[in-house]
């Protein structure tokens, strides 16, 4: 068994793994609330979205993902909204939530801007109990529970119209000083015991084309971007039928390709599912990538029509 402690090393350092990258989604177009706020107010109802990730099936305490949201529009001009997330990675866990507002704004006949920014908390934690590595007496292994919980903000815009939008998030906007290293790591490493969560970029995108009177094309696109890190794009296309049934597949430059389907029951309450093929190493360990999604439509706030 490779050393547990190297990879903890990975995760605190370079500014914590966690800081470098947010949690990956394979439906970001079905999950845009959780990575920009401004998504908020863009439709005249409100939902309840949830999602289940688990990662690199297969592989023994792989990153797993479970997100829930509700937002929508509170008044003509304003959005609300509010996320819970919690991510597991082995021993190390980030769990958190947050809340928004979003102003819109009509900048033309047919295109809108939404403004918003959403604030909250994270709270970090390494789990030593447990652990099952060649050596107990590792320094690196002492201890029980290493915790922090830092505040947390975004601030995103969309351009919008009726078939697309475009728009842009900073995650983690606050940069906030995290300090996941015990007197054990400390010691052992000769280290200051903080660090600082890395701002992330967002940029995402769709379109939609009417085929005909029944089917429509959706292409969808993602962009993230983190120093020092290289930048990630997702690129995703889908056919939806009658506005019920929609299949799709995705491609993500580190050249794991998807495959989406989704299905919606009465205009209200919709179902989707994604796979992942991995296209690295890790492919010789693990069947793929899970991604579940579930939506529930609430009560129409108030008539909004875009042209």
């Amino acid at each position: 068994m490779k050393k547990i402690s190297f990879l903890i090393l990975a995760f605190i350092f370079s500014g914590s793994l966690y800081s470098q990258q947010l949690p990956q989604l394979t439906q970001f177009m079905d999950n845009n609330y959780v990575l920009n706020p401004a998504f908020a107010g863009m439709e005249d109802y409100y939902q309840v979205r949830t999602s289940i990730r688990n990662q690199w099936t297969g592989i023994a305490d792989a990153p797993s993902t479970t997100i829930l949201s509700i937002y929508g529009q509170q008044e003509e001009n304003i959005g609300l909204g509010g996320v819970i997330f919690n991510d597991q990675f082995g021993p190390t866990s980030r769990t958190g939530g947050a809340i928004s507002y979003a102003y819109h704004l009509s900048l033309t006949e047919k295109v809108n801007l939404s403004l918003a920014l959403s604030g909250g908390f994270t709270q970090f934690k390494i789990d030593k109990n447990g652990w099952n590595v060649a050596n107990p007496n590792d320094p690196l292994t002492q201890g029980d529970v290493v915790v922090e919980t830092v505040p947390d903000a975004t601030f995103g815009f969309n351009f919008y119209s009726k078939d697309w939008y475009l728009g842009l998030a900073v995650p983690q906007l606050l940069t906030s000083n995290l300090n996941l290293l015990d007197d054990n790591l400390a010691n052992a490493l000769t280290s200051e015991q903080s660090g600082n969560l890395s701002r992330h970029i967002y940029v995402m995108g769709a379109y939609k084309f009417k085929a005909n009177s029944k089917l429509e094309l959706e292409p969808s696109f993602l962009l993230k971007s983190v120093a020092p890190t290289p930048m990630q794009f997702d690129f995703a296309t889908r056919a939806i039928y009658d506005n019920k049934i929609w299949i799709g597949g995705s491609y993500r430059s580190t050249g794991d390709i998807g495959a989406l389907l989704g299905y919606s029951v009465n205009d209200r309450y919709i179902i989707g599912y994604s796979y992942d093929i991995l296209n690295s190493e890790l492919a010789d360990y693990s069947s793929g990538s899970h991604e579940f999604m579930l939506a529930i439509k609430l009560k129409t706030t108030s008539p909004k029509t875009l042209k």
